[in-house]
């Protein structure tokens, strides 16, 4: 597989698998205003995910569309950062996820505006309109339940220390990452972490929850190489309709 390939799959995978996660909330979340807010949040990354893979599957040319590629690959076939594969759990960490990858995709997206690609600068700057009201939405949201009661502060606590071990994982440059960047496609992903540690502090700051002391980070996600046991439980989900009845279109 080409380097760009990868890279898109990298991107197209984790809004795909973030998508899915936040759907979950579809008709079950605390709030009306919220079951409906969250449905448009996976309908937008759903959006992108059609987009990066659509891309993906041109490169690959091997006949395959962004359905084949969301739908009928294996665990170890998706390129995602695992952050984004571990269960909801509650609405706290659901939020403090969303807000973790928005405070990354802002500049990231931002970045990839200026691709050689000129594909991958089209598709960053139609992201990055939806990812920017994303990133006003989790943040203004962690800040109200981490500033909110006893229960709210605990469990947003809670949250971040249980995912920021998984975060670092974005930043992660690896030989692909590398590639990427000669040829003119993105810069490295490691290049962004100033600005996503900036946002950070400050919506910390403003929530009152302490930023965990720890240069742990979990990975493998982006290259396939370990996922946890939680995306293979998804996928099943996921990709049952298509695994049940190949080829079957509406």
């Amino acid at each position: 597989m080409t380097p760009l390939f990868e890279f898109l799959l990298r991107q197209g995978d984790n809004a795909l698998v973030l998508g899915h996660r936040t759907s979950e909330w579809c008709g079950v979340a605390p709030a009306l205003e919220e079951d409906i807010a969250l449905a448009n949040t996976a309908l937008d990354l759903i959006g992108q995910t059609q987009l990066w893979l659509g891309y993906a599957a041109e490169v690959e040319g091997a006949g395959r569309s962004a359905n084949d590629l969301a739908y009928l690959r294996d665990v170890y076939d998706f390129r995602n950062v695992l952050m984004l594969e571990v269960p909801n759990a509650d609405f706290g960490r659901t939020l403090m996820r969303q807000f973790l990858f928005d405070a990354f995709q802002v500049p990231w997206l931002t970045a990839l505006q200026g691709s050689d690609d000129q594909q991958v600068a089209d598709i960053a700057a139609k992201s990055l309109k939806e990812a920017q009201y994303h990133l006003d939405r989790s943040s203004e949201t962690v800040i109200m339940l981490g500033d909110g009661t006893d229960e709210s502060h605990a469990r947003m606590k809670a949250a971040l220390d249980y995912l920021f071990p998984y975060a670092g994982e974005m930043f992660a440059d690896d030989a692909i990452d590398t590639a990427i960047r000669e040829s003119g496609v993105a810069p490295l992903p490691s290049t962004v972490r100033t600005q996503w540690n900036e946002t950070l502090r400050r919506v910390m700051n403003e929530a009152y929850l302490t930023i965990p002391d720890t240069t742990f980070n979990h990975s493998g996600g982006r290259t396939g190489f370990r996922h946890t046991e939680y995306l293979g439980h998804m996928l099943a989900t996921m990709q049952t309709l298509q695994r049940s009845y190949p080829g079957a279109t509406w």
